[in-house]
């Protein structure tokens, strides 16, 4: 009878699971996996959202050029320019790299790009393109794991990727830049979101 009715003690109250609504950009997939272990560890359930302006975090390599917003850095990233292994171009210089991707290097090496608004795009214009444009006849990747897959297939191609996207038959020639990774909120974290931001910095 004791343990009958030690049994039927009130229960604790299970913590309710409050959704968080995530933004991930293609380059700052990598850090999801964090993410969910995070999520794992706390009262959260991740939602991913094709929507930055409907999230309640973005995850983003690299400065964006306007903020309004919370920003928190979550680790590091180097963005590299690489080729394939059996590719011709060695390492290149800033002004080598510059010349290569305004389409005033070798012509049978095809340079890959992103589009514009990509975040690691971004730090690519900043630090290497400085504003200029790049060649007309660049072709553009959709996200790193396209450019990877042209950068492992093709020879003659030269593109951008961040380390944590290094695999295969590929090997950087420039270094661009190391960047910070961010997690960016619209309002000052509370609850989970706060929550999942302090497991990322650790």
């Amino acid at each position: 009878m004791v343990v009958f009715l030690s049994s039927c003690g009130t229960p604790t109250p299970a913590t309710p699971l409050q959704t968080v609504t995530v933004n991930a950009t293609p380059a700052s997939q990598p850090w999801l996996s964090d993410l969910y272990d995070c999520a794992a560890r706390s009262s959260a359930v991740i939602l991913l959202s094709d929507s930055p302006s409907d999230a309640d975090m973005v995850l983003w390599v690299g400065e964006p050029g306007f903020l309004t917003s919370f920003v928190y850095q979550i680790d590091e990233e180097e963005i590299l320019i690489v080729t394939h292994r059996q590719s011709p171009i060695q390492n290149l210089t800033l002004e080598e790299t510059q010349l290569l991707f305004a389409g005033l290097g070798d012509p049978s090496v095809q340079v890959w790009v992103y589009a514009s608004e990509e975040d690691v795009f971004g730090v690519f214009d900043q630090f290497v393109m400085m504003g200029r444009s790049v060649s007309s006849s660049a072709r553009v990747a959709v996200n790193p794991q396209q450019m990877s897959d042209v950068l492992n297939a093709e020879s003659n191609s030269v593109g951008i990727l961040p380390r944590h996207w290094i695999v295969g038959n590929v090997r950087e020639v420039y270094s661009v830049a190391k960047v910070p990774v961010l997690a960016i909120t619209q309002n000052e974290p509370q609850g989970a979101v706060n929550q999942l931001i302090g497991c990322l910095q650790k």
